[in-house]
């Protein structure tokens, strides 16, 4: 079978005045207090602020109110991705490691190629051998090294941060030690939102695979909570590919615990694979954000994702990836609510 997760159309690029403060990042004479302060400078100016706008479109198609587009396809490499991997990058200046490994199966491989490339850092990147996506070629155009072994995402993901034990490598890989991280990085979303909207959000509805994007961006809102900025919570909705994602598949169970799949029964397809896996590796923080929220959770088809990708691209002239697509569906499906704002995260370019 081949499987593609590929962003297209991502320049996979930073602004002039960044790539100035990279020749800084990058220089490994310099010392590293400047280097790192380099590299914040520019991901502070190229990561992350991404835009924001209401689509009346969608509002008079789907008969609903205060539908809010949250489009991550604006990063340097066409993904959310970028903000995690460019705190890894930071992360791994400011512990002096000169070299960063992990698995991915497409997107989050080129985020970090480029960002390590502009923090001058070795980039070594574990691709599971069944998947096959156009992105390899720009990760190697980035300068990272690639491996192909054999095995599920989940397995190569082990035997990437065996490898980084073993070398003395950095792993940026989900879970385990990263997880605070990578949640306070997409944490931002939530800072963004409340300044982007004329309100604070009633829904944030995100597709989700590993479920570190909803509970980073659910966290933030919990601190902007705790701050007083917020007097309530946004209801958070997950969506994903039917029955093929466990942070869904366990809050439809009505499971407070996020409960692996079967492998045997996960079924991989063009569309779907960016959502699917056996095992969340932030899943328990997911569900938990789901419950706490007073959220939901739905299951989207490949069709229905297919044709809301059409549907962006011919009536909001908007190139997105049909599973960017899973949160947006789930909210216009959802029990409409007069009251907004409603947010959809779309998470990838085409």
């Amino acid at each position: 079978m081949t499987l593609r997760d590929a962003v297209h159309t991502a320049s996979n690029s930073v602004s002039k005045v960044s790539r100035a403060l990279a020749a800084l990042s990058a220089d490994d004479t310099v010392p590293r207090s400047e280097r790192v302060a380099a590299f914040r400078q520019l991901t502070a100016r190229d990561v992350g602020a991404t835009w924001l706008r209401r689509s009346r479109g969608l509002e008079r198609d789907f008969d609903r109110e205060g539908i809010y587009l949250k489009f991550e396809g604006d990063n340097p490499t066409g993904t959310q991705k970028d903000r995690i991997a460019f705190a890894h990058a930071e992360d791994a200046l400011l512990r002096g490691v000169n070299t960063i490994s992990f698995a991915t199966c497409g997107n989050y491989g080129v985020a970090v190629a480029l960002a390590t490339r502009l923090a001058g850092l070795q980039c070594m990147i574990y691709v599971p051998a069944g998947y096959h996506t156009r992105r390899l070629a720009e990760m190697e155009a980035l300068g990272a090294t690639i491996y192909r072994p054999v095995g599920t995402y989940e397995e190569v993901v082990a035997y990437s941060t065996t490898e980084a034990a073993h070398h003395g490598w950095y792993s940026a890989n989900p879970g385990t030690t990263n997880s605070a991280l990578q949640l306070r990085a997409y944490s931002g979303i939530a800072d963004e939102l409340v300044a982007q909207l004329p309100a604070v959000p009633v829904t944030v509805a995100v597709p989700v695979s590993n479920g570190t994007l909803l509970a980073g961006i659910f966290q933030g809102f919990q601190r902007l909570h705790t701050a007083g900025r917020m007097e309530q919570l946004p209801r958070m909705v997950a969506a994903s590919s039917t029955h093929k994602n466990p942070i869904v598949t366990s809050f439809l169970r009505g499971s407070r615990t996020c409960l692996d799949l079967d492998p045997a029964k996960i079924t991989e397809t063009d569309v779907n694979e960016p959502l699917i896996n056996w095992h969340s590796f932030d899943g328990q923080e997911a569900l938990d954000a789901l419950y706490a929220s007073g959220g939901g959770a739905r299951h989207i088809s490949d069709a229905k994702m297919r044709k809301m990708s059409t549907y962006l691209r011919e009536k909001e002239a908007l190139q997105v990836l049909p599973a960017s697509t899973a949160g947006l569906i789930a909210l216009l499906e959802s029990e409409a609510d007069e009251q907004g704002p409603h947010v959809a995260v779309l998470t990838a370019k085409r």
